[in-house]
């Protein structure tokens, strides 16, 4: 019987000699050389005003909201279909989640509707990017630039994504970047808080380095460093920015195996006739980076049996994201401020297949194939 891992963590071959060469350094805490040398390559490849490493894409998150001032009752909207994180980090600090629909071609915030649920209380907007796809930046920034509000991309799965051109995570005013084992780039558990509005560069820093001016002092800025505002321990350990750069040094190479499987999915659908499930939608003016290939079902079948039969087969596909509208803490602190069919819709439909590189170029079609012999 075939067996396909939803995902297997893929090593470039460099991750254990730059963990070596931190030790022998005598590094292992925070704020290193490889940490330096993964904000230097973040900053480059995004064309971003700073970046700053931290322990999980929900950590960089938490700091989005600490730099934008949320306070209680502040409302930001952001939509249902996503990861508990886009949430909490704003609940934390006293937010209030407003959940908007999403699109039914890319799964995303649907623009239209944003407009309609700004309120006297609302702070930010928060993009989310679907499996490695744009929202529709323009329009939201539009949006933001007319209410005077912030716009923080969830960019966790969309590293080496763009829309028009631009990297995704480097277009809002804040960013955030998962290198979650399950990403494109891994470091087990890891993230990055992107700035690209200067404005919040210096409070960054401070937040980043526990609420001190410790940066400052080794850079001889200052002659002692002190308490001077909020934070926390938001940077990972140097070992884990080791790691991570020999992944971002591959990150090319990684995105370009993960969208040529991705295409083989697609031209496997094709070719198996299965007309009956559509498969995700890339606007022409978006460049994806392979993240995630799902399938959406037809509406009536039971997922439930499908994915049984599928991992009965070995092939171990998944569902995703129970909309956090529906779940009770998105009850007890959110609200909806737009009907949510096409997220209630499609998150019943959606099965996600295994993509990894380093799997086989024939996967895709087995794959499919298994898929095939479930609906039938």
């Amino acid at each position: 019987m075939m067996k396909v891992p939803f995902n297997r963590p893929c090593l470039t071959g460099k991750e254990f000699d730059y963990i070596a060469e931190a030790v022998g350094a005598g590094q292992l805490a925070g704020n290193g050389t490889f940490t330096r040398r993964c904000h230097a390559w973040l900053e480059g490849q995004l064309g971003a005003h700073r970046a700053y490493l931290t322990h999980s894409c929900t950590a960089a998150l938490e700091m989005s909201a600490l730099l934008i001032g949320i306070e209680p009752g502040d409302e930001i909207i952001m939509p249902s279909y996503t990861f508990v994180s886009t949430a909490n980090a704003f609940v934390l600090r006293g937010g209030v989640p407003v959940f908007v629909d999403v699109r039914a071609d890319t799964l995303n915030l649907d623009e239209r509707l944003v407009e309609r649920a700004i309120t006297t209380r609302t702070k930010a907007i928060v993009a989310v990017h679907y499996a490695g796809v744009s929202c529709e930046m323009d329009v939201l920034l539009d949006i933001a630039q007319r209410h005077g509000l912030l716009l923080i991309e969830d960019a966790a799965q969309g590293l080496m994504s763009h829309y028009h051109g631009r990297p995704l995570g480097a277009i809002g005013h804040l960013g955030a970047i998962s290198f979650h084992e399950t990403k494109n780039v891994i470091s087990g558990e890891g993230g990055a808080l992107i700035v690209n509005d200067a404005r919040f560069a210096e409070r960054a820093e401070v937040l980043w380095e526990k609420g001190t001016d410790r940066s400052r002092f080794f850079r001889g800025e200052v002659d002692k460093y002190r308490w001077i505002d909020v934070g926390s321990s938001f940077l990972p350990g140097e070992l884990t920015a080791a790691f991570l750069y020999a992944q971002l040094e591959q990150a090319a190479a990684i995105t370009a195996a993960r969208r040529r499987l991705w295409a083989s999915y697609v031209a496997a659908v094709r070719s198996a006739g299965l007309n009956e499930v559509s498969t995700p939608i890339v606007p022409a003016h978006c460049e994806h980076n392979g993240h995630m290939f799902y399938v959406m079902l037809p509406r009536g079948l039971d997922r439930a049996r499908v994915l049984a039969a599928l991992n009965h087969e070995g092939v171990n596909a998944v569902s995703h994201y129970v909309p956090l509208h529906s779940a009770p803490a998105g009850q007890r602190f959110g609200r909806t401020a737009s009907a949510m069919t096409v997220t209630d819709d499609c998150s019943e439909r959606v099965v996600r297949l295994p993509l990894w590189p380093g799997m086989s170029a024939t996967t895709p079609a087995e794959v499919i194939e298994r898929l095939a012999e479930t609906l039938t």
